[in-house]
């Protein structure tokens, strides 16, 4: 069963931890040269990968006794708020050009591009730190996922105008202090049991 606190939690997580990521400025150089649905499908199929693979390595974590657990995740959070915080603006990375605009070209530059670029990602390790936190493999999934999806949307259709709007630095803060806060809490209940 999927649980909806979950789902929205760990979209809320991971949403706000991919939104300043090098992937969505990728996403709009890609969008800005092909056709959006090509580049979103490749783009989308990446992401799924990535969160499989994300899910079971957290679903490995389950089978440790359950403080350890909490321990753990406890201090990944707070290893990707620092991350977060102490990150300087990265440059952006050269997309090369498909030698035409077929789907299955443009799809797959975007595939490999998200598929090399986010593997053992900030949030690709923030999924299995929830996996292993939640024990619910389905709703960490389902909430990672649509969040991946979500944020190569904007940034494929609309990134520029939302940089424009939301300094990239707040969004950072944002998803900082809210891991920092899940950090905090895990490693509190580590400690009580």
């Amino acid at each position: 069963m999927i649980s909806i606190g979950v789902t929205a939690l760990v979209f809320g997580v991971v949403f706000l931890a991919e939104l300043p990521d090098k992937t969505a400025l990728a996403g709009l150089v890609l969008g800005t040269r092909y056709r959006a649905s090509y580049v979103f499908a490749g783009v989308a199929a990446a992401f799924l990968v990535h969160v499989v693979l994300a899910v079971a390595a957290g679903s490995v974590l389950t089978l440790l006794p359950q403080q350890i657990v909490h321990a753990i995740t406890g201090v990944l959070f707070l290893g990707g708020a620092a991350v977060l915080l102490l990150k300087k603006g990265e440059d952006e990375e050269e997309v090369r050009k498909p030698e035409n605009q077929s789907f299955w070209k443009v799809s797959g530059a975007g595939f490999m591009l998200i598929l090399v670029a986010e593997f053992g990602d900030l949030t690709q390790i923030m999924t299995a730190n929830m996996a292993a936190r939640y024990d619910d493999p389905l709703s960490v999934g389902l909430g990672a996922v649509l969040a991946l999806w979500s944020v190569a949307a904007i940034g494929i259709l609309g990134g520029k105008a939302l940089m424009k709007k939301v300094p990239l630095e707040l969004i950072t803060k944002i998803a900082a202090v809210v891991m920092l806060g899940l950090g905090l809490w895990s490693l509190w209940e580590a400690v009580t049991g």
